[in-house]
């Protein structure tokens, strides 16, 4: 009796280690062919496509915003960053040169406009790679250019004070303002950046305006 017992431990126990050896030896083979043709391939080959995908990514997006701009964008940021700077400076004068209580809120709301546009107009110049102009390089070499102001034209407005600053503010700053609007009317025709042509529409309305709001102090609507 006790040696049928021990046989039959001993069959169980042989079935039970083989048994064991079995699944060992199935997940070791699953485990390998996976790690060697499924991980080591598929998984690590997975992962090597999304790696290869999304790193071109980054590059790719690069020319999809610099398509979005034209030569004509360039040119009204150029152009415009300089302009403003000079209207800032026309206004900053207006402080403590001007007489009429309206010329000087008109001259704050002017560099309180602008002064934002030159740092936006700025970043776009930067982000394709362009140069931005340097800070009183043109602002008054490109006198006639879009109604920016001469060096005689703006020692004038320096030197002139009350009813005298008055007149003189106005007059250049409308003919000032009437480069922006045409700068600004040209950027909407010729070109291709969608924030530049929003930004375009909002200094011909706020700038015509202005010039409105100039010419009926001057007496003339």
């Amino acid at each position: 009796m006790t040696s049928k017992r021990s046989l039959v431990r001993r069959t169980a126990t042989a079935v039970v280690a083989s048994a064991a050896a079995v699944l060992v030896l199935a997940a070791c083979g699953g485990n390998g062919g996976s790690g060697s043709t499924g991980s080591g391939s598929a998984g690590h080959g997975g992962h090597d496509g999304a790696t290869a995908s999304a790193a071109p990514s980054a590059p790719g997006s690069a020319p999809v915003a610099q398509g979005q701009h034209n030569a004509a964008d360039v040119a009204f940021a150029k152009g415009m960053i300089p302009h403003h700077r000079q209207a800032i400076e026309m206004a900053d004068l207006a402080s403590t040169r001007a007489e009429n209580a309206e010329v000087k809120k008109l001259a704050a709301e002017i560099k309180t406009a602008q002064d934002p546009e030159i740092k936006t107009l700025s970043g776009w110049l930067a982000s394709w790679g362009e140069q931005v102009p340097a800070e009183g390089a043109a602002d008054h070499s490109a006198h006639g250019t879009a109604g920016m102001m001469s060096t005689q034209e703006m020692d004038r407005l320096k030197n002139a004070s009350g009813k005298a600053f008055d007149t003189a503010f106005m007059e250049l700053m409308i003919k000032h303002h009437e480069g922006a609007v045409a700068m600004a009317r040209t950027e909407q025709t010729a070109g291709s950046f969608p924030t530049a042509k929003t930004m375009a529409e909002a200094i011909i309305t706020s700038q015509s305006g202005e010039i409105a709001r100039m010419n009926k102090l001057l007496g003339r609507s």
